[in-house]
């Protein structure tokens, strides 16, 4: 045994697999341990320390999913993979949902059983376990869910879906599971699928070669060379064309990708977490999104509750952006009313916008709801039906659509052809939109 090396709990039944294993495991410096059934593998994890359990699926007394679940509450840092030969899609799925850290499927590939114990013990002892409460503000029900969701999904591998409204903080939820998960030191590579014109989205996601295309003048690689190792986040996926999405499929099946006027694949090892403000289910039931990258995507699901959902929050949410502010700004009891009282569709990032331009057109150290320069809101569900808004009905669908054009700027980082794509108007129709209601 190697002093001091990682030790790592094989569980199998099949002596052969166990050999060739201890053997590959050996020649990386690592310590193995032997178990033969479930009951001698809990027997072992509760007297002895590991720092990897891999377990077939099938045991003689059980399945590797007991293994899994007992893990879970009993070692929730102690990382487990699962080794499946049977309905290799389904168990794994299942696995994943459990708890586990990854899969292998039979017959074993030594260069994939290599890259996942390399990525399952390259991750600290200790990581920073308050991350998440430092930056997700809010003491309600749903916020402290969410907390609870994303340290559980950093203890595994499985692809997780973000869903919430556009300004709820899907990315910083998948930041935060990235942060706690063993691929920490790894890199997080963000992707907005619909800032990214369709003709360059095959280039930019798998990279390509020097002369693969006129512009090519030297080898680049892609979001998936440059997640290696970490998370690769996919926000607003639902904007992917159907052709890249069948694409994004088959790398996420094969786990290799081929740079564009390459002759051979490389291999990749990243976390996919995506996320979309639209409904994926009913993408899927239009034809507009593949049901087989569906389920690939969806594995898990993570909702961020809308910030109206949760109006006891916003005082907390408030001071903590304003703390961020030079001027020492604090808000006053009517403001805090005020803000309790908004609906904020564009939620968490249009509070953060408020509060921004508060601070820089107030005269003292304290906002009022004056400061705030709250827009006046539809009339409550009780009221007659045509009374829609407070405004004549040409002011209130400038608003909206004045919303929405400045959403899609966002959401494209000001990439006006993409904005307009994702609006699904023409560029001269939108740059006549933005003449017409004073956007700059």
């Amino acid at each position: 045994m190697l002093k001091d090396a990682p030790r790592i709990l094989v569980v199998d039944d099949e002596a052969d697999l166990l050999d060739l294993m201890e053997l590959t495991l050996g020649r990386m410096g690592l310590n193995t341990e032997r178990a033969a059934s479930v009951q001698e593998a809990v027997s072992r994890i509760k007297a002895e320390k590991f720092d990897l359990v891999l377990t077939d699926m099938r045991l003689p007394d059980g399945e590797g999913l007991d293994i899994v679940r007992y893990m879970g509450e009993h070692r929730p840092s102690l990382p487990v993979a699962v080794i499946t030969a049977y309905g290799t899609a389904e168990n794994a799925v299942l696995a994943l949902k459990a708890g586990a850290f990854d899969y292998l499927a039979k017959p074993v590939s030594l260069d994939q059983l290599r890259a996942l114990v390399k990525s399952a013990l390259k991750v600290p002892e200790d990581p920073r376990r308050d991350l998440t409460e430092q930056e997700l503000i809010g003491a309600s029900q749903a916020m402290q869910e969410v907390r609870r969701q994303i340290e559980k999904l950093a203890r595994t591998q499985a692809p997780v879906h973000i869903s919430g409204e556009s300004g709820s903080g899907k990315e910083l939820a998948a930041r935060l599971i990235h942060a706690h998960g063993r691929r920490s030191g790894g890199p997080f590579v963000a992707v907005n699928c619909g800032a990214i014109p369709e003709t360059l989205v095959e280039a930019e996601f798998f990279g390509y070669r020097k002369g693969a295309f006129t512009g090519a003048e030297s080898d680049r690689e892609g979001f998936f060379q440059a997640a290696h190792g970490g998370t690769l986040f996919l926000d607003e996926v639902a904007d992917l064309a159907l052709p890249m999405q069948v694409k994004l499929l088959r790398v996420l099946q094969e786990k290799k990708v081929r740079r564009l006027g390459a002759g051979q694949e490389e291999a990749v090892d990243v976390r996919i977490i995506s996320a979309t403000h639209q409904s994926l289910g009913r993408l899927v039931e239009a034809g507009r999104f593949r049901q087989d990258l569906y389920y690939r995507l969806n594995v898990i699901e993570l909702v961020l509750p809308a910030l109206r959902e949760r109006p006891e929050d916003i005082p907390a949410i408030a001071e903590h952006l304003l703390a961020r502010h030079e001027g020492g700004m604090h808000l006053h009891g009517d403001a805090v009313a005020a803000l309790r009282g908004y609906a904020f569709p564009g939620n968490v990032r249009e509070l953060e916008n408020i509060l921004e331009r508060a601070c820089a057109l107030a005269d003292g150290h304290e906002l009022t709801a004056a400061d705030l320069n709250l827009a006046p809101q539809a009339e409550a569900a009780g009221e007659t039906a045509g009374a829609v808004s407070a405004y004549p009905l040409q002011d209130y669908l400038d608003r909206l659509e004045k919303a929405a054009i400045q959403e899609a700027l966002e959401k494209t980082r000001y990439n006006k052809t993409a904005a307009a794509r994702l609006l699904g108007v023409t560029f001269r129709s939108l740059r006549y939109r933005l003449e017409r209601l004073g956007i700059d």
